[in-house]
């Protein structure tokens, strides 16, 4: 969609003496935004940043700066909130039950509720092409600002106060992720780990069918953009596509043997 210009916000807020009345709404908007989340920031451009689409720098404001070296951090301070978390809280527990735990707590739809919790939509600024198709309840762009928000907190306050805002909206999240992982199944953990990633859709392809009648046997490929990335055996096309999902997984190093 084609980028059609507005009047602006300023990425980095100017001196209050010298605010326009955009600049004002701003920053009442950012305030608002500081008192949900529980937070106040010593710089707010740090969060002006992290609520910065980047369609908007694109398309409205080329000296803006969008949000998306702060979701990078983000995500990596997130991760390592939630294993710290699981580490210490389960002495018990193995590798791959944290592993598994952690991706259904972080991944994208979990964030997405975070964020229309906190209503993230309604401070983000995005370009006009992207709020006509809907841009402020898109689950991408929402988890994202989670993130990206996560980042400006470790940044302007450092990680006491970033994990601090983690633990305030993870603890649930973890808790249901621990309730449901004994009823995941491969396929299903597999294709939540490509959502949260982004990394495209799976096809499961039958590739090989061997063996009698009353004993059939059966060899599934998981394909995601044309590439082959995990393949596997059963007794029915279900099992042998559980497999499949199960060798991208491991391939993936989302599972450990």
């Amino acid at each position: 969609m084609p980028c059609r210009g507005n009047s602006a916000w300023q990425n980095v807020l100017l001196k209050r003496s010298d605010l326009t009345e955009v600049d004002e709404r701003r920053i009442k908007a950012l305030e608002y935004f500081q008192k949900r989340i529980g937070y106040v920031f010593n710089d707010e451009s740090i969060l002006n940043t992290a609520l910065t689409h980047s369609s908007y720098v694109k398309c409205e404001n080329k000296s803006a700066v969008h949000n998306e070296r702060l979701e990078f951090l983000g995500d990596a301070v997130l991760e390592l909130c939630v294993s710290e978390k699981l580490f210490n809280e389960n002495p018990q527990m193995n590798e791959g039950t944290m592993t598994r735990i952690r991706s259904l707590a972080v991944y994208e739809d979990a964030l997405f509720r975070v964020a229309k919790r906190m209503d993230v939509g309604s401070v983000l600024l995005i370009s006009n092409g992207e709020e006509r198709t809907g841009g402020r309840e898109k689950p991408s762009i929402l988890s994202d600002a989670v993130e990206a928000v996560i980042g400006a907190i470790y940044v302007d306050g450092g990680y006491s106060a970033a994990k601090k805002f983690i633990l305030g909206f993870a603890n649930l999240s973890i808790q249901e992720a621990m309730s449901m992982v004994s009823t995941k199944d491969y396929k299903t953990m597999l294709q939540e780990h490509m959502q949260k990633l982004h990394l495209g859709d799976l096809t499961y392809v039958l590739v090989d069918e061997s063996g009698p009648e009353h004993k059939k046997m059966f060899t599934m490929a998981v394909v995601s953009n044309g590439e082959t990335i995990g393949t596997g055996s059963g007794g029915s096309k279900q099992e042998a596509g559980k497999a499949a999902a199960h060798d991208a997984l491991l391939k993936m190093n989302v599972l450990k043997d």
